[in-house]
């Protein structure tokens, strides 16, 4: 299998007053497609840096990056944002659903902004609602969903536009042991 992931070299600098704050160092990795790989460190260590350039949200100082056999290591917010819409899903531990939004209308959202039509839009939402188990659960808004509900949700969200790549920032710790044990499950029937 090819690489859908393939960095070199990759480091990520922060200026913090006169001195330059060297977080991530000549970085190299391969995530092959169908690969579950998980980022382990202490806190500090670069992790959630390398998160945000894996995930198109920030770029490296030095190196490249490509995805699916594109170097995105330099491209232009615009089109970092389109990678963004169109190759990844994201998973946050905080969810961050839409409040006032339904079940539905949270998990369509990012085909609004890949241009998808609203039957169109509806349709997959459907679908993928369906396939994380909340058929029965898509009118309702976040404050009516229990945690996990609100998780499956998110995942729905970052599968929605059918991304070759899903980058997951903790996505049980705000749950219980049982209902992590269901969305870890989730992630397994997905993958």
């Amino acid at each position: 299998m090819g690489s859908v992931i393939k960095i070199r070299n990759i480091r990520r600098d922060f200026p913090l007053g006169q001195e330059l704050v060297k977080v991530l160092k000549g970085i190299d990795l391969d995530i092959d497609k169908g690969e579950y790989v998980a980022l382990m460190g202490p806190s500090g260590s670069g992790k959630s840096t390398l998160m945000n350039i894996l995930g198109c949200l920030d770029t490296p100082t030095d190196g490249t990056y490509e995805l699916n056999g594109i170097d995105v290591s330099s491209m232009t917010d615009d089109e970092l944002a389109d990678i963004r819409n169109k190759e990844i899903g994201f998973v946050f531990q905080t969810f961050n659903l839409l409040p006032r939004t339904t079940a539905l209308d949270n998990v369509a959202l990012p085909m609004v902004y890949a241009g998808a039509s609203k039957a169109d839009r509806e349709a997959r939402a459907k679908e993928v609602l369906t396939d994380v188990g909340l058929a029965d659960r898509m009118d309702h808004k976040p404050n009516q969903l229990s945690g996990g509900q609100r998780q499956r949700v998110a995942v729905g969200r970052a599968l929605v536009n059918k991304p070759s790549i899903i980058l997951a920032d903790e996505p049980t710790g705000n749950l219980d042991s049982k209902t992590s044990v269901e969305i870890m499950q989730l992630f397994d029937e997905i993958h």
